[in-house]
């Protein structure tokens, strides 16, 4: 069952930017990793890929404050 007020908190301000920070440092680490060679020559970039590598960090970090704040109730 999915707590509200759990929810609510996951994605308050303060938890969605220190998402986007985590987002932004360890997506950046993983594009370099997966598509280093490819940042060389323009064009050959996958966006879809480089946008889920950055949107997979956000949602695992907001999962993660989720189900603390969803253990505290």
């Amino acid at each position: 069952m999915i707590d509200a007020k759990a929810l609510r908190q996951a994605f308050s301000r303060q938890d969605s930017m220190r998402g986007l920070r985590v987002a932004l440092v360890v997506g950046t680490i993983l594009n370099v990793i997966n598509q280093g060679s490819q940042f060389s020559s323009p064009g050959e970039i996958d966006i879809m890929r480089a946008m889920l590598t950055y949107a997979v960090p956000y949602f695992v970090a907001t999962y993660g404050a989720y189900s603390a704040y969803r253990q505290k109730a």
